[in-house]
């Protein structure tokens, strides 16, 4: 009996420093067990109570009478499975008749106090059939990506949900993506992750950086074209919209319409042509687009509305001839003049990082969905990294990307500098980078001394 109890309470102990220090940890070797019976034990009196049961059916009560029985109680929507995964539980549900989705939408808090979760979200998967996820821990305190992705040609991971699922940067289901983020909130690191996703990928990276490349060029062996100031970035973008016309031209010429062709094989972008005449897809990283926008001088004033109309016309049409643009920036407001709220109306993926005013806040989200506005502007200064997502389609998540150093992304870059395409157009912009050091020699040479 003594050593049985002496191993109870060594488990104990062990699960206590589990759950302190690695709650990941803790998840899978107790957490998972413990709350799937906590689950299946309180379910049908926590959706009471949450409100999320309907009365009994007319012919239920008729028989309960006829039969002289109690009265049937009220009926909970029906479990289809519980799943459990590295970071939570995913509950399934098929509803009632006359529940709705948003009935266990706005219960999800309820739910999180009720089954001792961590968080709870939910979707409607279709109709009648709702999914609940719920976490365990806090998964975007200690971000840990999962060794296996969903990753495909133009799909990056960039980041963690907090429901526990991956955060990816979709170029063709979502072309064009805004981020915003104070400094020292995160936004660079979000912005290494996402180059270095796309390294390994059969794409041309383009940045404009007008912090004098800081940020950027220390990447630049990976990089097809790049600018450091607003003259070269002018230059730069007019050289994309004329590459831009001539990828249209090849498009037109491969159409093929005729009464023979399929639908399915009429050409309308890059990705209906052929692998051998298919132009290499192009990044567009704009850093700080502020820095665009701002003028001191009338001549300054014309490059500058020339930079925002070469940047939205690449917004507008850039899509179909495989150019998607990635606008940074500390701050995105009206007050950047003409064109900025058009542009803004081009990029329907939206990030938003802390941020030091309301106003970048209703740029990035207020034209989405008012929820995300108040969460944006509610991440403390503390948590660096912590980041709004949303589209056009007014859902959004609550991300953080895995740390990823300056070196990190660098060593990255280098490895898939062979991956470079070279596009003619960008030519005269692809950045002299020096060639790597070897492996067997030594880094750097001391001078002769001198008498």
């Amino acid at each position: 009996m003594t050593w049985f109890m002496g191993a109870v309470v060594v488990v104990v102990a062990a699960a206590g420093l589990l759950r302190w220090r690695r709650p990941a940890w803790y998840w899978l070797t107790f957490g998972v067990f413990v709350a799937s019976v906590r689950v299946l034990v309180r379910y049908a009196s926590v959706m009471d109570a949450c409100g999320l049961t309907v009365p009994p059916s007319r012919w239920r009560l008729a028989l309960a009478r006829v039969a002289n029985r109690p009265v049937p109680e009220s009926r909970v929507p029906r479990i289809l499975r519980l799943r459990p995964t590295r970071t939570g539980l995913v509950l399934r549900l098929k509803l009632r008749p006359g529940q709705d989705a948003f009935d266990v939408a706005a219960a999800t808090d309820r739910l999180r106090h009720s089954f001792a979760m961590y968080g709870v979200t939910s979707r409607e998967v279709r109709s009648g059939v709702v999914e609940v996820r719920m976490t365990g821990y806090d998964v975007l305190k200690q971000v840990q990506m999962p060794a296996k992705t969903d990753t495909r040609p133009m799909r990056v991971p960039v980041a963690l949900r907090e429901d526990g699922s991956v955060h990816y940067r979709d170029y063709r289901a979502v072309p064009h993506g805004l981020t915003l983020g104070a400094t020292e909130s995160g936004k660079s690191v979000y912005q290494r992750n996402l180059v270095a996703g796309l390294a390994p990928m059969d794409v041309a990276l383009v940045g404009i950086d007008c912090k004098q490349g800081v940020e950027l060029f220390p990447l630049a062996r990976r990089f097809s074209a790049l600018a450091d100031n607003p003259d070269t970035a002018l230059e730069l973008l007019e050289a994309l919209v004329s590459h831009m016309e001539e990828v249209y031209q090849l498009i037109r010429a491969e159409q093929r319409i005729s009464v023979a062709v399929p639908d399915a094989e009429i050409a309308a972008d890059i990705w209906d042509l052929p692998d051998n005449i298919r132009p290499v897809p192009v990044v567009v990283l704009v850093d700080e687009v502020a820095e665009l926008a701002l003028f001191a001088s009338k001549e300054e004033e014309k490059r500058r509305d020339r930079i925002i109309t070469a940047l939205v016309r690449l917004a507008q049409l850039g899509r179909a001839a495989g150019i998607y643009l990635e606008i940074c920036g500390q701050r995105f407001g009206s007050e950047l003049g003409k064109g900025i709220t058009m542009l803004r109306a081009q990029l329907t993926g939206r990030t938003a990082h802390r941020v030091n005013d309301e106003t970048s806040a209703n740029m990035a989200f207020g034209d989405i969905s008012p929820d995300a506005v108040l969460a944006a502007i509610q991440i403390p200064a503390e948590t660096r990294g912590i980041a709004i997502a949303g589209d056009s389609t007014g859902g959004w998540h609550r991300i953080r990307a895995p740390h990823t150093s300056l070196r990190q992304a660098v060593n990255t870059c280098n490895k898939y500098a062979d991956r470079t395409p070279e596009v003619p157009a960008l030519a005269p912009f692809r950045p002299a980078a020096a060639a790597l050091p070897s492996a067997r020699g030594p880094l750097s040479k001391t001078a002769p001394a001198t008498a």
